[in-house]
């Protein structure tokens, strides 16, 4: 039997409650075959899985990347190009501090469908869940996100 090549997603887990994550995000993330995802995923979020998901955890700690951004970009494909719904989850937003472009690129350039499903971003849901606006008329017209880590 020929299996279809699968599919690769890339799903932002918002900022850390399950309830903040998309719809789209979460539905993909209820039927995906495979989840690579990052360290910083809670548990509660990686409960809503199938029982006969794989889980592959990725994660990354800072001076210490147990496994290389190459060999993750290989799991994508390779579990794609076995017919199976990958769904890369990413803390936050796929495009925000991570590397979702690469990831992204990578997927294509080896012909497999690549979506990206964008997630709630910590630097906006932080500060609103203490009732911060990040912009406000009067006081705020921009915001800027930066990183302490290069």
């Amino acid at each position: 039997m020929i299996r279809c090549r699968g599919e690769v997603y890339l799903v932002g887990a918002g900022p850390g409650d399950p309830e903040l994550m998309t719809v789209k995000g979460m539905r993909l993330l209820r039927s995906a075959d495979v989840v690579v995802h990052d360290r910083l995923i809670c548990n509660s979020v990686l409960d809503e899985c199938r029982p006969n998901t794989e889980l592959i955890d990725v994660g990354k700690y800072p001076e210490h990347h147990r496994i290389s951004q190459h060999r993750i970009n290989q799991t994508l494909v390779s579990r794609a190009e076995a017919g199976l719904k990958v769904v890369r989850l990413k803390g936050g937003d796929p495009f925000v501090f991570g590397r979702g472009m690469e990831e992204l690129e990578f997927c294509r350039s080896h012909n497999i469908e690549c979506h990206v499903v964008p997630g709630v971003s910590s630097s906006i849901a932080g500060p609103a869940a203490i009732g911060v606006p990040v912009t406000c008329r009067g006081i705020a017209r921009s915001f800027t996100v930066i990183t302490a880590q290069s």
